[in-house]
């Protein structure tokens, strides 16, 4: 069985426990879509089986948060679980937020956190912040779709609506939008609310999945998860295709859904020919 389960992730659970509570009820090998953090809620897409295979195509499809930054200070962390490193007692108004945020849409440059799982030296940055290993990581471009402030729940504190692709760091906008604002600003909660086809109202709870008698109801279709156009193939195109045997083919260069008597996989045309690139048929 191939596909995906839209689970919605509750906070104070890791993302690593969610997936493997899947694979306990399932018995089947999974991953997951974007590692959510442990005080982080909301939409974690979780494949089965050979579906794993399309989160290639899927990691950098757009996201949509629904954060809250509380200004006047600074973590560690860059959110409400660290230690405060710098405070402020300057809280900029709603108005001078909101004349800031179009220099942090479009393609942008942002430093991660410091407790992130990038890579320092064969490293994870955060297994070196807490050891208390000094170092530094390079500015990365990323990129923000839309940055909206929809709200002011108490002093000092902001919503924020974010729509990103894959790769941005939530908790450094937080940062950055305090630094730019002549305060701090430290993320104090988050919701994923999208990725990709993925949205929160069609999300399943883990205690609902946990509890469901056929688990495999509430799988989305591999296919269904990639936005590629369609490709029909006759018995013995799809043969040659998966024996990996190049077809001549007359559209457009780029990536494909390709079908048999099935969904095969992800094919590529370039320069004339199609070859299977992933293959997910069951």
């Amino acid at each position: 069985m191939n596909g995906f389960f839209n689970l919605y992730k509750p906070s104070g659970m890791t993302s690593a426990l969610l997936v493997h509570l899947v694979k306990k009820k399932t018995g089947a090998k999974c991953g997951h879509m974007g590692t959510l953090d442990p005080m982080a809620s909301g939409v974690l897409p979780v494949g089965i089986g050979k579906a794993n295979r399309l989160f290639e195509y899927l990691l950098d499809k757009e996201k949509e948060y629904a954060a809250e930054f509380t200004f006047g200070a600074e973590t560690d962390t860059l959110d409400k679980t660290g230690a405060v490193t710098q405070t402020s007692e300057y809280l900029p108004a709603r108005e001078e937020l909101e004349a800031l945020l179009p220099r942090f849409v479009g393609e942008i440059e942002q430093v991660p956190p410091r407790y992130s799982a990038k890579n320092v030296g064969g490293r994870r940055g955060y297994d070196l912040a807490r050891r208390g290993v000094e170092f530094t990581l390079s500015p990365k471009k990323v990129t923000v779709t839309s940055y909206r402030l929809t709200g002011q729940p108490g002093r000092g504190v902001f919503s924020f609506l974010i729509r990103c692709k894959g790769g941005t760091y939530i908790r450094s906008l937080a940062r950055d939008l305090g630094r730019a604002a002549g305060s701090f600003a430290y993320m104090s909660a988050l919701e994923r609310t999208e990725a990709g086809c993925f949205r929160r109202e069609n999300a399943v709870s883990v205690d609902e999945f946990m509890n469901l008698k056929d688990v495999f109801s509430a799988l989305t279709p591999a296919d269904e998860a990639v936005s590629f156009p369609q490709l029909r193939l006759s018995g013995r195109e799809a043969e040659k295709l998966l024996n990996g045997v190049p077809l001549a083919a007359s559209c457009g260069e780029g990536l494909y859904r390709a079908y048999g008597d099935g969904f095969l996989g992800i094919a590529e045309v370039r320069a004339g020919q199609m070859k299977l690139r992933t293959y997910v048929r069951e």
